[in-house]
């Protein structure tokens, strides 16, 4: 049968979601924790092989990612939760657990994406949310034009080639993605960013806070935003911002499957932020 998951991780300790040979990262937990669950006395089903909506990187967190594998092995939900959650490390967690149809792919049948980005800006950082936001070192009583940010993010609603905003390594098969909505909400001294697209190119979403910042900081004019994009140059933009504060927040999926919200709520973010 195949079974979705619905996790949670803090990425900092991690090298990133997929699995590597030194065996640090989200992905080679999760596998580790369901095979140890599942028991030898089901070896027909190892070795379980994951497949996740989204692959994030060194660093960067989840709120609502979601995963798919396939077993012989029957448990009820809340067995999978509680028992896969029992030989994971404290910063990663399942939330939920259903059987899904062979027809769902945690990757594929995702048509929605929706990334946060959270910083905190001042003449001093933050240690209690060290490795868990962006930093920007601001003088006091200085903060920057919401403006002129959000003027800028109106360049890049809809459909757009994205090579600007796109990392070398990226193995995606094409540019051109779609973004439906870009928030910026600003709660001194924090400042947060909700992305929504149909899907992401490698570090795109930490190219674009880059540049929005260089425009939010008075670098750039809120126009340069929709020039570069344009010029379809990766050298013209911002950049590449720290991980730290990125957050996988929702996956969106067909009505069909039913698979559950995000527990957006269990994180320290802002209400505002997180309805799902």
């Amino acid at each position: 049968m195949r079974i979705a998951l619905g996790l949670q991780y803090d990425g900092s300790p991690y090298s990133g979601w997929q699995t590597q040979l030194n065996g640090n990262t989200v992905q080679d937990e999760l596998e580790r924790a369901i095979t140890t669950f599942i028991g030898d006395k089901s070896s027909a089903a190892l070795p379980i092989q994951t497949i996740t909506a989204g692959r994030t990187d060194t660093g960067v967190h989840a709120l609502g990612q979601v995963i798919h594998f396939d077993t012989p092995v029957e448990r009820e939900d809340f067995s999978w939760v509680r028992g896969i959650n029992s030989f994971l490390p404290k910063s990663i967690v399942v939330n939920w657990a259903k059987p899904v149809s062979e027809e769902f792919s945690a990757r594929f049948s995702a048509y929605e994406r929706t990334y946060i980005y959270a910083l905190h800006a001042g003449p001093c950082r933050s240690p209690m949310v060290n490795s868990r936001a962006g930093y920007v070192l601001l003088p006091p009583n200085l903060w920057f034009d919401i403006d002129a940010m959000k003027e800028a993010a109106q360049s890049l609603i809809g459909e757009h080639d994205f090579t600007t905003f796109r990392a070398s390594e990226c193995q995606s098969k094409t540019p051109i993605k779609t973004i439906y909505s870009i928030d910026i909400i600003s709660q001194e001294p924090w400042l947060y960013f909700r992305i929504r697209g149909n899907a992401f190119l490698h570090h795109m979403v930490r190219n674009l806070v880059g540049s929005f910042l260089f425009i939010g900081a008075g670098k750039k004019p809120p126009e340069w935003m929709g020039e570069i994009l344009a010029s379809k140059d990766r050298s013209l933009a911002a950049p590449t911002f720290m991980a730290d504060g990125l957050y996988l927040a929702k996956i969106a999926y067909p009505e069909e499957f039913g698979i559950p919200s995000p527990w957006l709520q269990n994180s320290w973010l802002p209400t505002e932020l997180t309805r799902a």
